[in-house]
């Protein structure tokens, strides 16, 4: 199994939990923290879920960009692999092309015998 593909199982893993996490938020302040009752009372110890679900977008998003940047550079082989082979001419292979014939033919002239008078 290839580091890239560690990477690609992760990133999966952080987008469904992204998504879940999202979907979980209300846009208007109610969501999973106005279910437990309101904004500021304590519930298991926790004081505000909204701030929670806040903290865990931002975490994720910034964990998801993170993940990804690593999978590009896994992906390449490193820093010092993502410059082209062409440009360094390690992998150019040279073709000459076929020899063109000396003499092309001349172009054949229709003989019509009707002419119209």
């Amino acid at each position: 199994m290839s580091t890239f593909t560690i990477f690609l199982g992760l990133i999966i893993i952080v987008s469904l939990l992204l998504i879940l996490v999202i979907m979980v938020q209300n846009p208007k302040g109610g969501g999973l923290s106005s279910s437990f009752g309101g904004g500021t009372q304590v519930v298991g110890g926790v004081k505000k879920t909204g701030d929670f679900l806040d903290k865990s977008t931002w975490t994720l998003a910034v964990l998801l960009i993170v993940l990804i940047l690593l999978s590009n550079l896994s992906l390449n082989g490193g820093f010092g692999a993502a410059e082209s082979k062409v440009l360094q001419g390690t992998d150019i292979e040279t073709t000459v092309p076929e020899e063109v014939p000396a003499e092309v033919p001349a172009p054949v002239e229709s003989t019509t015998t009707d002419t119209i008078q």
